[in-house]
């Protein structure tokens, strides 16, 4: 198989935590290690499913790591790598962005994302 190629680092990045739930995955592991029940607790929207696969894709590009702990029943837990650390900053400045949109549609000075 040929290997990708980016015409931009931005699509290479958006190749890792691009998808509807990476970021929001990797914005609560900045708080600490979470169990899969955890994540949707705090991401309801999200399923089962969805879930599963968006955290074996940031595991399989070493941005989190699963850590399963040998007991019954088992117990797994997702931390963020420190490869995935350094992501840190990239999502704090999305959440700045966020806020900041937040407040423009609030003032009416942007509608609402599309759905």
């Amino acid at each position: 198989m040929a290997e990708k190629i980016y015409n931009t680092s931005v699509e290479l990045t958006l190749e890792i935590i691009g998808g509807k739930w990476k970021c929001v995955i990797l914005f609560h592991l900045i708080s600490g290690k979470k169990r899969n029940s955890e994540f949707l607790q705090l991401m309801p929207a999200v399923t089962q499913k969805v879930l599963t696969e968006q955290l074996r894709e940031l595991e399989a590009d070493g941005v989190i790591r699963r850590i399963v702990h040998p007991q019954v029943p088992p117990k797994v837990e997702y931390e963020l790598t420190d490869y995935g650390w350094t992501l840190k900053d990239v999502l704090t400045s999305l959440c700045l962005w966020g806020d900041r949109h937040a407040e423009r549609m609030k003032q009416g000075e942007v509608s609402s994302p599309s759905a």
